[in-house]
Parts: C-alpha cells; structure tokens; sequence
C-alpha cells in the first residue's frame, strides 16, 4: 500500500500490535569500522522518493545508512519497532507524547542550535515537548481552499473572506448541476478538525494544556459549518473524496477544500481560471486559519549508534539544505520545513503557490502533541453529529470538552 504524503496530515504514531519487523536492521560494523544505520521511511506514493532519500543515505561518508521502504501501517510497526531491539536507528515520523514520555526517542534539540528560528513554528512545536525537540521537520504539507474564479465571477460572488460569507457563497453557487462547496463525503467533519476553532481564535488545547474550545465562540463557528449542509451547499458522495481535485476539477463543485498536493494538477487542467484561500476567519477574534502537518526526522533512544544517528540527522535535515528542497519539491509538491527555503525555492515563488506559502507561514496551525487519538475521535464523533444531524453545538461542546479535559489531565499526569 502506497502512502502520499497527504497522509502526513494530522498523522500521529498509531499503537498495537508488534509488527513483523524482521531481522536486517542494518546495525552493527560498517565498512571500515564505521556504524551502521537503518533508516526507515513509511512508503510514499510519489515516483522517485525512495531512490531519492537513498541517494541522500549513500552520499553520506560518516556511517553506513541502510534505507528501509515500510509498505503497510508504518505508524503502528515503528511504534512497536521502538520498543524492541530490531527497529530503526533513525525514523522518519511524527513522535507521539507515550513515545516521548516513555524514553523511546532521543532529544535532538542540539542539532538546531543557530537555525531553530528558520523551522516553521506551526510545525517544529508539535515536535518539542518540555522545551526540547524530539523530531526535526522534513517538509511542510497543507491544506487550503479552492475557488473557480469564472463560476465565482459570474454568481456575482467575491472569494469569502469570513466565514459567515463562506456559508453565503456555497448557497448562492449551488445550483442543479453545481454544489457550491466540497468539504468531504462526510461534510467536512474528518478533514477539517480543529481548523474551525482557530479561525475563531481559539485552540485544541492551550499552551498551558487545558481544553482551548471551551468557549460560546466555538458553539457558534461549529454551527455554521451545519447551516452548509442544512442548505444543501456541501458535495457529498463524491466519486473521489477531498484530497483528490476530481470533484473541482470535473465542475461538481465551485469551491473545495483541499491540499497543497493538489495544486499542480489544478493549475494544468485549469490554467489561471482558479484561486486559493485559507479557511475563513470567523468572529472579532478570528484569523484564516490553514492546518499544516510534517513528518519529523527522529532517533530511537534503542539504537546502538545514537550519537551517530542524531549527526546523520543533522547532516540531511539541517545541513543539506539542497537535499530538503529536493526532497520537498522534486517528487510532489510541498513545502520545505526551513523558511528560508520555502522562500526562495523558485516553483513557490510564483502565483498560487507563493499564496500558499504565505499562508502556512502566517496563518498555519499544527495538531498539537497533546491532541491524542482520544481527544481526535471524540471531538470529530462531535463534530459529525454537529454537522450532519444538526446536535445542538452548545451541549455537543460540552460533552466533548469533559472528554478532552479528562484525557489531557491523564497525559499530564505521566510527565
């Protein structure tokens, strides 16, 4: 099973079962007398990535780095991996909190000194817990509105900047052939998570851990997501769900919520005659809002060869800038983890792509490492109802904050 990097999104390390992780770890001697190192990678889907992060492991003189494709539910075999002797030395993922607080990573926040300030924030935080850092950031993926600039222009219909003319725009483009906007088969509820509440100025969960939607504005935000569906504005049962353009691109529907992924198949079927948008803020206190998500460099504290692992680390995903740009842009679409490469890394420089990066940079907002796949499931099962059974956002809310409230005080009790 191949996996794009849309699939970094929200990602977080699955737990379970111990996967079949076999024997060829790649540690031990070298050549040379230098260590060995096995470096694991879920597999992507995008042509040329693993002969690409293998010519990065063969160029590399300090170690002999051995590169493992994993095919299958690589989140739930490294989380196993990590806790036996057979696993990675070095692992590309996304570091969970029970794998942080259990002493299975090693702290890498060394290995940024003098260029921390150039990793997008919206993404290196997720990654640092107790003020260090326990992933470095590879590359930046996101999500982000698409607009039909015709279809817009001849509805009388200007690009929503808030959500309340978000709402207004998907009614008013609906027609009998046209939807006025795609969120998802599920209307928006798995895709869209807490991008909602940070567009009304609120959080996840906030900087000192406490529950951050435990708010009126949160209420209201959530409702008008359920006004889309009352309307009938919003896709669903598309042929294709929304990380694909299919539905944009065939005229199904006038705006959809998509990724960054999309855009380069967009702007070849539509030319110039579309535009992007963050989510719309909502509210006073709101802000566009773009979720953003990365899958990090990390090292296992199991390895034989940890100071080695962490200066491989350093060397591809600090030093070798070209190697990150490579590795962002080449094989796919997607923006480098560093500021300062996703400035002026030419195929984003330019119209919709420069938009985006703009947008990740000012408005981004990443899962935040307390977030748990517990608090996930029962804020979208909230969310859901919210949406497509019209639940009372009030009550709704305030079954879902008793439940994240009660997690998050769990977590933080292991630390």
């Amino acid at each position: 099973m191949a996996v794009s990097r849309r699939a970094l999104l929200g990602a977080g390390a699955g737990v379970g079962f111990l996967a079949a992780c076999g024997s060829n770890t790649g540690r031990g001697g070298g050549k040379s007398g230098s260590p060995r190192l096995a470096q694991w990678y879920h597999q992507y889907g995008e042509a040329g990535v693993e002969q690409a992060v293998k010519r990065y492991a063969a160029a590399y003189d300090k170690a002999d780095v051995s590169v493992q494709w994993r095919p299958g539910d690589y989140d739930r075999q490294t989380a196993a991996a990590l806790l036996t002797d057979s696993g990675p030395d070095v692992f590309e993922g996304s570091p969970s909190l029970d794998q942080i607080q259990g002493g299975q990573v090693v702290d890498l926040t060394e290995l940024l000194d003098g260029v921390k300030d150039d990793f997008n924030p919206a993404v290196l935080t997720p990654k640092t817990y107790d003020g260090k850092v326990w992933g470095i950031p590879q590359v930046i993926d996101m999500q982000m509105l698409y607009y039909r600039k015709s279809l817009l222009k001849d509805a009388g219909v200007e690009p929503p900047a808030t959500l309340d003319a978000l709402v207004d725009a998907a009614k008013r483009l609906t027609t009998s052939k046209v939807k006025g906007l795609f969120l998802g088969n599920d209307g928006g509820a798995g895709v869209l998570g807490g991008t909602p509440l940070n567009a009304a100025g609120l959080q996840l969960v906030t900087e000192d851990g406490k529950v951050g939607f435990d708010d009126p504005a949160a209420a209201r935000t959530l409702g008008k997501l359920h006004q889309l569906y009352a309307d009938k504005s919003l896709l669903l049962g598309a042929p294709a769900d929304w990380s694909d353009p299919a539905a944009f691109l065939q005229g199904l529907t006038a705006m959809q919520w998509s990724g960054l992924w999309a855009l380069p198949q967009v702007q070849k079927e539509l030319g110039d005659d579309f535009g992007v948008l963050p989510f719309p803020k909502d509210g006073s206190h709101g802000a566009p809002a773009v979720p953003v998500g990365a899958y990090g460099s990390a090292v296992s504290a199991r390895g034989r060869h940890r100071d080695a692992a962490k200066e491989y680390v350093k060397w591809l995903w600090v030093e070798r800038t070209d190697y990150q740009e490579d590795f962002a842009l080449s094989y796919g679409f997607h923006i480098p983890a560093r500021i300062s490469l996703a400035k002026k890394a030419a195929k984003l420089r330019t119209g919709s792509a420069a938009d985006a990066v703009r947008f990740a940079t000012e408005h981004g907002h990443a899962q935040p490492l307390l977030w748990t796949p517990a608090n996930q499931v029962a804020y979208q099962d909230g969310l859901s109802r919210i949406i497509k059974d019209g639940a009372h956002p009030e009550s709704e809310l305030r079954s879902v904050v008793r439940k994240v409230a009660a997690e998050l005080d769990r977590v933080k009790k292991k630390s």
